[in-house]
């Protein structure tokens, strides 16, 4: 969901990039859904294990698993406190997904304000 969100609502100031320490073999039918109620199609995506996206690499990893990250590099780390929706009903989703899109929001407009700040200080 939040790389979804991300490619929708943040493609000028970042490149998202998702994985999960357990991904789930496919994307949930009701993920699909929820998702389409904001009109995005989730056709592209698949669950990717973290290990494929070499975290090093990144300016920003957000962790949303509740668990420690085990990686090294001079990366800015955000934790998440998103519960993983996995196994549960349409509404949990709904909840969860607004959820993960505000979050999103608000890391796009830190981005943002950033790159302003940035471009000000030229």
């Amino acid at each position: 969901m939040a790389e979804a969100f991300a490619r929708k609502y943040g493609s000028d100031v970042l490149e998202p990039v998702s994985g999960g320490l357990a991904p789930a073999n496919e994307i949930p039918d009701v993920t699909r859904r929820v998702m389409r109620e904001k009109n995005i199609e989730l056709d592209n995506q698949f669950p990717k294990p973290v290990e494929i996206t070499s975290p090093n690499s990144f300016d920003i990893v957000v962790n949303m698993s509740g668990y420690p990250l085990e990686f090294t590099g001079p990366v800015h780390r955000v934790e998440w406190p998103i519960k993983d929706p996995m196994g549960a009903g349409e509404d949990t989703h709904r909840k969860i997904r607004d959820e993960v899109e505000n979050a999103v929001m608000r890391l796009i407009l830190t981005l943002r304000q950033a790159q302003k700040d940035a471009a000000s200080a030229v």
